[in-house]
Parts: C-alpha cells; structure tokens; sequence
C-alpha cells in the first residue's frame, strides 16, 4: 500500500502543480478500509479536465500503478452546493457520506 500512495500522492501533487484548472485533488482512504482509495478531483470546468486526461504525469501514474488498480469507478458530478469554512488539513479527520438518490 505504501508504494501505491506514493504514486497517488505524487500524481495528485504534480496534477495541482501542473494543471492551471486543478482546484483541489484529494485522497481519501475510508476509515476501517485501507485497501481503498478514492481520489477527489475539482477542476474549474469540463475543458480543465480534459487537460488532466493526456498529461505526461497521468500518463507515468496510469501506467506505474496499472497492477495495483482492481477496479476503476469513475464519477462526473456537478458542484449545486458548496460551503466550507476552511481547507482541510492532512491530519483532520472527516467523514465523507456519500449521498443517495431517487
């Protein structure tokens, strides 16, 4: 699992570094599940992640990590709402609940 986070880390570092339209990526492991990892990406529109799908840095992580991944659910959401106060720090414990729908 160490070797995998790293590549998630670095790859979720460089897409904020790189990436003008990277607002925020953030790895989340769920308490009590260490064997899953979800990556949460906000980008400024659907033209900035378009930009993230062919850079050189996706490119390396997709194939460096090709063998760790069991299974790729990939999710396009639309933000209606948004409050925060602050941002997030590494250490903070939060609880990401995720919404049903009908």
């Amino acid at each position: 699992m160490a070797a995998s986070r790293k590549l998630i880390d670095e790859n979720a570092q460089m897409s904020c570094e790189r990436e003008p339209g990277c607002r925020r990526f953030a790895v989340l492991v769920p308490k009590g599940a260490n064997d899953r990892i979800f990556l949460y990406e906000i980008c400024d529109s659907r033209a900035a992640f378009g930009t993230h799908l062919p850079s050189p840095h996706l490119a390396t992580f997709n194939t460096t990590s090709a063998d760790l991944v069991m299974n790729e659910n990939v999710a396009k959401l639309h933000l209606i709402f948004k409050a925060s106060t602050t941002d997030v720090k590494r250490e903070d414990e939060r609880w990401l609940v995720p919404a049903s729908s009908k």
